[in-house]
């Protein structure tokens, strides 16, 4: 008889989220392996876009996915998505470490960043000095702006499940990023008033 991650996949040609969680909760590796792969860069680059510390990131995205296995937190599907639930528990994660080691960003320290290709050294270099300039805006924004521009825009989060992840009202988050993306602009374009929904915000959405 086939069980576990192998039934699941019987059943439908990719699992879901919520089917692997289901498994996961059985004790099936092979589910929480998936699952890890799926949504380990989602967790990551999270944890990544509020800290701009890589060492904290892989610590945070570790202790997510060990708090899904031993089912600590108490994920339920009908509150929300697997995705927003792991990107909750790494907020409080992220959150606790900051307060704790009492970070102050410093991103000059870290360009171990991936840019993908590029067209030629030239291109490279002004796509990294562009991206560069949205990281250092993005890091120095007050927590609370930081996350939601993190989950909005580099996440492309829907407002309800920021909320979700946020634990706050959905007119809180539409405020908040509302707030967030006249700084970001503010230290992005200082001299300039448009639409801060620029190509170098949404080419950051890929940074970690």
């Amino acid at each position: 008889m086939l069980t576990g991650i192998n039934a699941a996949v019987m059943k439908a040609d990719t699992p879901t989220d919520n089917e692997l969680v289901r498994l996961i909760s059985g004790g099936d590796r092979e589910a929480f392996a998936e699952l890890y792969r799926r949504r380990q860069a989602n967790v990551y680059r999270f944890a990544l876009q509020m800290s701009g510390r890589p060492e904290l990131a892989e610590d945070v995205t570790q202790e997510v996915f060990m708090v899904l296995m031993r089912g600590d937190a108490g994920y339920d599907e009908a509150r929300g998505s697997v995705k927003a639930f792991l990107l909750g528990v790494a907020r409080n994660y992220v959150l606790r470490r900051l307060k704790q080691d009492h970070y102050f960003v410093s991103v000059e320290e870290h360009e171990d960043l991936s840019y993908g290709e590029a067209g030629g050294h030239l291109a490279t270099l002004t796509r990294k000095a562009t991206i560069e300039s949205v990281r250092k805006a993005v890091l120095s924004l007050p927590e609370h702006y930081r996350e939601v521009i993190a989950l909005c825009e580099l996440q492309e989060m829907s407002y309800g499940e920021t909320a979700q992840v946020l634990g706050c009202a959905i007119g809180t988050v539409r405020s908040r990023l509302h707030r967030a993306r006249a700084m970001l602009l503010e230290k992005l374009h200082p001299a300039r008033n448009e639409d801060v929904a620029t190509p170098e915000v949404k080419s950051a959405r890929c940074f970690a």
